[in-house]
């Protein structure tokens, strides 16, 4: 019950939170975008408000980052290009016409 409350705590730092920020504006995003139909692919001045969660949900994912090095540390980093990655293909996204 205790992690589950940590999601709420925006001063906690909490990498479950900085992931669901992460996945959740990329999912929108690519429903905004029409993703079923490949063909039909369109860009939405809706999907600006899934690059600002996105970019929220990767400073989330940076909060969580230790200063000293270790697996822990490697692993953040690692969801941090995940969040890069993220971030780019909604750009690409919202700019496909």
């Amino acid at each position: 019950m205790q992690p589950l409350l940590n999601l709420f705590r925006l001063r906690q730092k909490s990498l479950p939170r900085a992931i669901a920020l992460a996945l959740g504006p990329f999912i929108a995003s690519l429903l905004l975008a029409g993703f079923p139909y490949i063909e039909k692919l369109h860009g939405s001045p809706w999907q600006f408000l899934c690059l600002l969660a996105g970019a929220w949900g990767m400073a989330e994912t940076a909060r969580c980052l230790h200063r000293r090095w270790s697996l822990y540390h490697a692993g953040v980093l690692l969801l941090l290009y995940a969040d890069l990655m993220i971030l780019s293909m909604i750009v690409f996204l919202v700019a496909y016409e």
